[in-house]
C-alpha cells in the first residue's frame, strides 16, 4: 500500500506542479495544509506524545526533522516543476538507499534495535537499492541539469530527515509524528517563502487536496513500518514504489517505460520475499 500511494503522489504532483498557474511556494503551502485538515479529525482516536519528547535534545532533533524536510520538499516539488518524472526518477530513486546506508551507519552510533541492523535484511535491501539505482541510470538519458541536481539533494535530505526522525518517533503515534511534522512545515513555508495565494480551478485544488491525502497515508504507513519492522526492511518494501511510479507516469502522463526496469523489479520482490521468509 506504501508503495502504491509512493508512486501515486509523484504522478500527480508532477500533474499539477506543471501547470503554469501552480507556483511552487504555493503548492507547498497548500499540500501540507491540505494534509493537516486530512488529520485533524483523526487526531482525537490516534494523538499519542510520550513527555520525553519535550527533551530540550528530543525538540532539537525535531527541529533538525523539520529543516530538512521543508527544504526537501520545497526542492522536490521546484524540480517536478521543471521537469518530467521519468528524467528525475534516476534521482529519486537514490532516496530507499541513502536511507539504509544511513541506517546502517547509525545503527553503531545509537542502539542497533532501533535501527533493526539485521544481515539478513540489509543485504537484500542493498541488493535491491543498488538495482534499482543502476536500472535507472541509462547512457545518454541523464542530464545533469540544476533540476535533477536539485531532485538528487531532496533524496538526501529525506533519508536524513526519515532516519534522524527514527530517534524521536518512539515518543509518539506515527499520525501525531506526521501531524507535528506538517504543521511546523507549513508553518515554515508561509514565514519564509511567502507563497502568493490565487484562485485556482476546483480541479487542480481537488488533485492538491488528493495529493495531501495519499501523503498522510504514506507517511503514516512508513512511520508504522520504522516502528513494527524497522526502517531498512521498511525502505526495502516501498522500493516497489518507483517501479510503479514508471507504470503510472507511463499511462497517465504519457512517458516512456524502460524495460530494463522489469530486471530491478525481479530483483526486489526476490529480495522482499527473501526478507520476509528468513528476515
Amino acid at each position: 500500500m506504501g508503495a502504491l500511494m509512493l508512486a501515486g503522489e509523484t504522478v500527480l504532483e508532477r500533474m499539477v506542479l506543471k501547470r503554469k498557474e501552480v507556483e511552487v511556494n504555493f503548492y507547498q503551502t497548500f499540500v501540507f495544509l491540505s494534509a493537516i485538515i486530512v488529520m485533524l479529525p483523526f487526531l482525537y482516536f490516534f494523538w499519542k506524545t510520550n513527555p520525553l519528547a519535550l527533551q530540550a535534545h528530543n525538540i532539537l532533533i525535531f527541529a533538525v526533522v523539520i529543516f530538512f524536510a521543508t527544504i526537501g520538499n520545497l526542492f522536490l516539488f521546484y524540480s517536478l516543476k521543471k521537469d518530467t518524472v521519468t528524467n528525475l526518477e534516476p534521482a529519486l530513486v537514490l532516496q530507499p538507499l541513502f536511507v539504509i546506508l544511513l541506517a546502517i551507519i547509525f545503527s553503531f552510533f545509537f542502539s542497533q534495535d532501533l535501527y533493526h541492523r539485521n544481515i539478513k535484511i540489509i543485504i537484500p535491501a542493498l541488493i535491491s537499492g543498488f538495482a534499482l539505482m543502476f536500472s535507472h541510470f541509462k547512457k545518454n538519458h541523464i542530464q545533469f541539469n540544476k533540476y535533477f541536481t536539485l531532485a538528487i539533494i531532496s533524496s538526501i535530505f529525506f533519508a536524513i530527515e526519515l532516519v534522524v526522525s527514527r530517534l524521536i518517533l518512539s515518543y509518539y503515534s506515527p499520525l501525531s509524528f506526521y501531524f507535528i511534522r506538517s504543521s511546523f512545515v507549513f508553518l515554515a513555508t508561509i514565514i519564509f517563502l511567502k507563497p502568493h495565494f490565487k484562485e485556482l480551478k476546483s480541479k487542480i485544488r481537488w488533485q492538491i487536496f488528493i495529493t495531501g491525502a495519499m501523503w498522510v497515508l504514506f507517511m503514516v504507513i512508513t512511520y508504522y513500518g520504522f516502528l513494527k519492522i524497522g526502517i531498512i526492511f521498511t525502505t526495502l518494501i516501498t522500493m516497489l514504489g518507483p517501479v510503479m511510479v514508471y507504470l503510472f507516469a507511463h499511462i497517465f502522463l504519457k512517458e516512456k517505460m524502460s524495460w530494463k526496469n522489469f530486471v530491478a523489479s525481479m530483483i526486489i520482490v526476490l529480495s522482499v520475499a527473501y526478507a520476509v521468509i528468513l528476515g
